[in-house]
């Protein structure tokens, strides 16, 4: 079925996410959202060129917008005979202050993880602060650039990834091996367990990025400046909005 014959109902419900969304491509993903939602879990939505026609977009949109549906977990790309575009099962969500991660199977376990990661924090910061040399600063400057690029191109699984990182460059500053490869298992299973990261409604996504990036920040300032009372500080303040199921 081409674009010009969907029925008005369709084109006026597709005109309301066009509407909603910067682009034509977050747009076409948020239809193919609601239309895997709408059929439940593992079910076959239809071909490429059925559902970009559904999605009334060109195919380089809709390219990229199967491309978000497929990373934020909602649908999957089945080749071959019998294939086409499904829905996915809904992986388990985790919350994180305003951001929600969507996860594979193991909420529970991640959940954990992040509040044992969250209790060793100070201990990482307050080596960090002691142990650090010129050359860990620029790696954490490092880091906190590339979350500066994952902001400004509005990516938030990037951002969180970036974020992530930056937390194993502080955690490889402590002469403390136990503490550092304990703190690094951690980080490297709650980064395995994450499909992609998801705004709430509680706050715009884009603004609650933007304030971890500065926080991050501050915390490296904090850092190059041994000033550890103000990352003590920061450290009660990212550690506040918790992991929440």
């Amino acid at each position: 079925m081409s674009s010009s014959t969907l029925a008005p109902s369709a084109r006026e419900s597709n005109a309301i996410y066009f509407a909603a969304h910067s682009s034509r491509a977050s747009a076409a993903a948020e239809i193919l959202g609601v239309i895997a939602r709408e059929a439940g879990p593992g079910v076959r939505l239809g071909t490429k060129e059925e559902l970009r026609a559904r999605c009334e977009v060109s195919v380089g949109s809709f390219n990229e917008a199967l491309k978000i549906a497929q990373n934020r977990g909602l649908v999957t790309l089945r080749p071959g005979p019998g294939g086409g575009i499904f829905s996915q099962a809904p992986s388990a969500i985790v919350r994180l202050g305003n951001l929600l991660l969507a996860l594979d199977r193991d909420e529970d376990t991640v959940a954990e993880a992040v509040h044992v990661r969250n209790a060793l924090d100070v201990l990482l910061m307050d080596d960090a602060i002691v142990h650090r040399t010129d050359d860990d600063v620029r790696k954490l400057r490092h880091e906190i650039d590339l979350m500066a690029q994952a902001v400004a191109q509005g990516h938030p699984t990037d951002f969180m990834k970036a974020n992530w990182h930056l937390h194993a460059v502080i955690a490889n500053i402590s002469p403390n091996s136990i503490l550092r490869n304990f703190y690094l298992g951690l980080l490297e299973l709650i980064e395995q367990h994450t499909l992609a990261v998801q705004p709430t409604r509680d706050q715009p996504l884009q603004g609650y990025i933007e304030y971890r990036l500065d926080l991050h920040s501050r915390m490296v300032d904090a850092i190059e400046g041994a000033d550890q009372k103000l990352a003590q500080k920061l450290v009660e303040e990212h550690n506040t909005e918790s992991y929440q199921q």
